[in-house]
C-alpha cells in the first residue's frame, strides 16, 4: 500500500469542469480524481472509465458541464487513523484507491493499492522508485548560514534528492540546561555541547536556509531533537521528519512526531533488535508512516560493523520498505546498499572534512556525493526485476554472429524425412539452437533444402504465414542483401527493395551480382560499420575521422549509381544515412549538438551527390553498434530534426522502431512526434519498438499503437514509401517480413 500525502493532482473541486477532471487525470497518469468543495469535504470519485462511460452513454457530448454530474457518490473510504492492517483490507480487484479523511471528513491523503511506501513532496519512495538520496549537511555548516547556503547549492548540484538540517534547543534538550563549562560532564557531553554552542544556526536561520533550499527547488527535511524543536518545524510546514538513532526509543518524541501525520525516516544506530522491534510494532500499530533505515553510529564505523546483510532482516522487522544512513568513509557501501533493496539512503556532506567537528571527517565533498549519485542510479538500472529471464537486444545481435546454429549437409527435397546424419552443428546462430535437434528427427521436409542450409522454426512447427501480393496505397518494400534479393522479391508484388550494405559489398562487382535488367525499384541503406571498425561519423570532432566518413559515403554514392544501371526504374534513387553524432558516455549539451550539427552540415557538403538522394535516419536514444550500445546525440528530437530540415532541406526517414523508443525514454507522444516531423518525411522504416533499446521488434509485438499510428501516416505521409524494417525478418525465407506485411495492411 503507498500513502500520497500530497493530493493537489488528484482533487478538483464540485464547481470544475469535466474537461478539468480528464486534464487532471492525463497530468497524474493514475486514472482518477476525487471530488471535494471548498472545504475539503470529500463529495465523490472519477474514474477515467466513469468518463468513458458517460461519453458513450450520454445524449449530449459537453465537457463544461459540472463533474457533479459524472462523480460516483458511493465509494469506501477510510481515516487517516485507522490501521494500516484494516485499509489494506479494504482493497480488492475493483478498489485500487481509498480516500483517507479525518475526523471531520475532509480528504488528507490517499491510499493506493501498490508498492509499500509513501510521498515526501513530490517523491514516492516506494519499492519500485528510485532511491531517495539525503544529503545530510547536519551542522556541518559549521553555523555559517551562507556556509549552509552553499552547502545547499552543491548538493543541488550533486544530485541530492533532498538536503536535511537539524534543529535542537540546547537548553531543553540536556539535563545540564546545556551549560558548556559543566565540569560534572563527561568529556564526551563537554566536546558535544561545545560543538553545538558554536556551529548551532539559530531556528530562524535554519527556516531562512529551508527557504533557500525551495528557491533551488530542493526539498529540505530536518531532524527535530525535542519537541520544542519538533513545534517549531510543524509551524514551518516541514514535509516529514528523520529521526536520529539516538531518538529512536525515545517515546514521547516518537509520539509527537506520529501525530504529525507525516512521513518519518527512523535511523535504527546504537539500538538493540529487541529495541528496534518494539519500536517498529508500536509504529505500525499507529498507523505511521515510516522507514528504518539501517545504521551504525560511529564515527567513522568500521567496515566490519557495518553488517549490510541486517538490511533484509530490517525489512522483516519493520514490514516495509528500507534504508541505509552511513557514517563510514568513502562512498561504496551506500553503492552495495542499493544493490541490497535500500530505498533511502543518508550521507553526510561537507566542503572540507578537516573543518572542525565529528561529522565532517565521515562526510562526502561535493564530487564524491555526485559520484556516489550517479553509480546508484548506474546500479538501480541494472537491477531490474526477478522474472524470468529473457535475451536482451545485445544478445540477441552476438547471438546472430557467435552462437551455434543447425545446418543441413547434403541436398534434401520436399518432403524428404529428415534424419540425424543430415544435421550439422555450425556457426553463426541464425537457424535454430542446437538443443532443438531431436525436434527436427523424423519430420518431413516441407520445402527443399540446399546443403548448408539453415534449419529454422518453420521445419518444426510449419509457419502459417506465406508471401503472397500485398496491396498498400503507397510504394512498400522489403530490405534485400546480394544473396537473398531474387529469392524474396520472387514471392511477392513488392515495388522496390532496400538493399543493406555492408563494407564488403562495397568492394563486389555489380555485374556478378545482376547480370540483366530489373523491374523494380530500389534504395540503399548505407552500412554504419566499416573496415577497421569505423562507425560512420560525420559530426566527429576528430577531422581526419570526419573525413574518413565523409570519403566512405561517397564511395556507397558512387556504387549507387552503379546500381542505376540494372534498375533503370529508379530515377533518383534513396541512400538512407544514419549520419552519427553518438557518444559512449552519456547525451551532450545543447552548445555539444549545434556544432555536431553544423559539422553534418558541412560534411554532407562535401558529398558530391549528383543523381541520388540522401535521406536521413531519424534515431533511438542508445543505438546499437558492432562495439556495443552508445547514446545517440542528433536527429533523435523532432524539434532537431525540424531546425536541421528547415536549414539545409534534406529529408528523413522516419524510422518508426528509433523513434518509439526516444519517445519512450524522453517521455514523448510518438503521434505528436509523427505529426511534428511528417513535412520533413520522404520516407518510412516501419517496425516495433520495446522500451528504450528493444529495436527491430516484430510489428505489433511492442509499444507503438499502430492504431494511431496508421491513421497518422495515411493522413501526414499518406505518398512516402515505407519497408517493414523487422530485425532478421529475411530468416525463414523472409517469414519476419510477410508476417509484418499482413499486419500492416489492415493499418495502412
Amino acid at each position: 500500500m503507498l500513502i500520497l500525502k500530497s493530493i493537489k493532482q488528484y482533487v478538483v473541486f464540485k464547481e470544475d469542469t469535466i474537461l478539468d477532471a480528464l486534464s487532471k487525470i492525463n497530468d497524474n497518469n493514475k486514472g482518477f480524481v476525487f471530488v471535494i468543495d471548498y472545504s475539503g469535504f470529500l463529495e465523490g470519485i472519477i474514474t477515467s472509465g466513469d468518463l468513458t462511460r458517460w461519453m458513450v452513454e450520454g445524449d449530449k457530448f459537453d465537457l463544461a458541464v459540472d463533474v457533479s454530474q459524472v462523480m460516483k457518490k458511493d465509494f469506501i473510504s477510510h481515516f487517516v487513523k485507522d490501521a494500516s492492517e484494516d485499509i489494506s483490507k479494504s482493497f480488492s480487484d475493483q478498489i485500487s484507491v481509498i480516500p483517507l479523511l479525518d475526523d471531520n471528513g475532509r480528504l488528507k491523503s490517499i491510499a493506493l493499492l501498490k508498492d509499500d511506501g509513501f510521498q515526501i513532496g513530490s517523491h514516492q519512495i516506494t519499492k519500485s522508485s528510485p532511491c531517495f538520496v539525503i544529503a545530510e549537511i547536519g551542522n556541518n555548516h559549521n553555523g555559517d548560514v551562507n556556509l549552509a547556503k552553499k552547502l545547499v547549492d552543491l548538493a543541488v548540484e550533486s544530485g541530492a534528492d533532498c538536503v536535511k538540517f537539524q534543529m535542537r534547543n540546547i537548553q531543553t534538550l540536556y539535563k545540564n540546561n546545556g551549560i558548556v563549562n559543566d565540569k560534572s560532564a563527561d568529556l564526551g557531553a563537554q566536546y558535544t555541547l561545545d560543538l553545538l554552542t558554536r556551529f548551532q544556526l539559530n531556528d530562524s536561520e535554519l527556516l531562512e536556509v529551508f527557504d533557500y533550499c525551495k528557491t533551488k527547488d530542493k526539498l529540505p527535511l530536518c531532524t527535530p531533537w525535542d519537541i520544542e524543536s519538533l513545534i517549531k518545524l510543524e509551524n514551518y510546514g516541514m514535509e516529514a521528519y528523520k529521526v536520529s538513532s539516538a531518538d529512536l526509543t525515545n517515546i514521547e518524541l516518537i509520539d509527537a512526531l506520529i501525530l504529525t501525520g507525516k512521513p518519518l525516516l527512523c535511523s535504527t544506530g546504537m539500538s538493540t533488535e529487541v529495541e528496534i522491534k518494539k519500536i517498529a510494532k508500536y509504529l505500525n500499530g499507529r498507523s505511521a508512516l515510516f522507514i528504518m533505515l539501517h545504521c551504525n553510529s560511529t564515527y567513522p564505523t568500521p567496515y566490519k560493523d557495518l553488517n549490510l546483510l541486517y538490511l533484509s532482516r530490517l525489512r522483516d522487522i519493520s514490514g516495509g520498505i528500507v534504508g541505509y544512513s552511513g557514517h563510514e568513509r568513502g562512498y561504496v557501501i551506500p553503492i552495495a546498499a542499493v544493490a541490497m533493496g535500500a530505498k533511502v539512503i543518508e550521507k553526510h556532506f561537507t566542503i572540507d572534512k578537516n573543518m572542525e567537528g565529528n561529522d565532517h571527517k565521515v562526510s562526502l565533498l561535493p564530487a564524491e556525493f555526485k559520484e556516489m549519485v550517479n553509480q546508484i542510479r548506474i546500479v538501480e538500472e541494472a537491477m531490474g526485476d526477478d522474472s524470468a529471464r529473457k535475451i536482451s537486444q545485445g544478445e540477441i545481435m552476438n547471438r546472430e554472429v557467435l552462437a551455434k546454429s543447425l545446418v543441413i549437409n547434403q541436398n534434401l527435397s520436399s518432403g524428404q524425412e529428415i534424419l540425424r546424419e543430415m544435421i550439422e552443428v555450425k556457426s553463426p546462430g541464425q537457424g535454430i539452437q542446437p538443443y532443438r535437434i531431436d525436434e527436427l528427427l523424423g519430420k518431413k521436409a516441407n520445402r527443399d533444402f540446399t546443403s548448408g542450409d539453415y534449419f529454422f522454426e518453420s521445419d518444426i512447427n510449419i509457419s502459417l504465414i506465406k508471401a503472397r501480393d500485398y496491396q498498400f496505397n503507397r510504394m512498400f518494400g522489403i530490405p534485400v542483401r546480394y544473396h537473398d534479393y531474387k529469392k524474396l522479391t520472387s514471392q511477392t508484388n513488392v515495388d522496390f527493395v532496400e538493399f543493406h550494405l555492408s563494407y564488403k559489398d562495397l568492394e563486389e562487382d555489380l555485374s556478378s551480382i545482376f547480370n540483366e535488367v530489373q523491374n523494380i525499384d530500389f534504395s540503399v541503406h548505407c552500412p554504419e560499420l566499416f573496415s577497421g571498425d569505423h562507425i560512420l561519423d560525420l559530426s566527429s570532432a576528430d577531422d581526419n575521422y570526419r573525413q574518413r566518413s565523409i570519403k566512405e559515403l561517397q564511395r556507397v554514392v558512387d556504387l549507387t549509381l552503379q546500381f542505376k544501371l540494372y534498375f533503370p526504374k529508379t530515377v533518383k534513387p534513396k541512400i538512407i544515412v544514419n549520419v552519427g553524432g553518438f557518444n559512449e558516455y552519456g547525451f551532450l549539451t545543447s552548445d555539444d549538438k549545434i556544432t555536431m550539427y553544423e559539422k553534418v552540415a558541412q560534411s554532407l557538403n562535401q558529398i558530391d551527390c549528383e543523381g541520388v538522394e540522401l535521406i536521413i535516419q531519424t534515431m533511438p536514444p542508445f543505438p546499437w553498434h558492432f562495439g556495443g550500445q552508445s547514446h545517440h546525440n542528433l536527429f533523435v528530437s523532432d524539434s532537431d530534426i525540424v531546425n536541421f530540415c528547415k536549414k539545409t532541406g534534406y529529408k528523413m526517414c522516419l524510422d518508426i522502431s528509433h523513434s518509439q523508443m526516444a519517445c519512450f525514454y524522453f517521455n514523448w507522444d510518438l503521434n505528436d512526434f509523427v505529426k511534428s516531423v511528417a513535412p520533413y518525411v520522404s520516407y518510412l522504416h516501419i517496425v516495433d519498438a520495446l522500451g528504450v533499446d528493444g529495436e527491430g521488434v516484430q510489428i505489433g509485438e511492442g509499444d507503438v499503437d499502430f492504431t494511431k499510428l496508421g491513421k497518422n501516416l495515411i493522413t501526414l505521409l499518406p505518398d512516402a514509401p515505407f519497408v517493414p524494417e523487422i530485425w532478421q525478418g529475411h530468416k525463414d525465407n523472409g517469414a519476419g517480413f510477410w508476417e509484418g506485411l499482413e499486419f500492416l495492411e489492415k493499418h495502412l
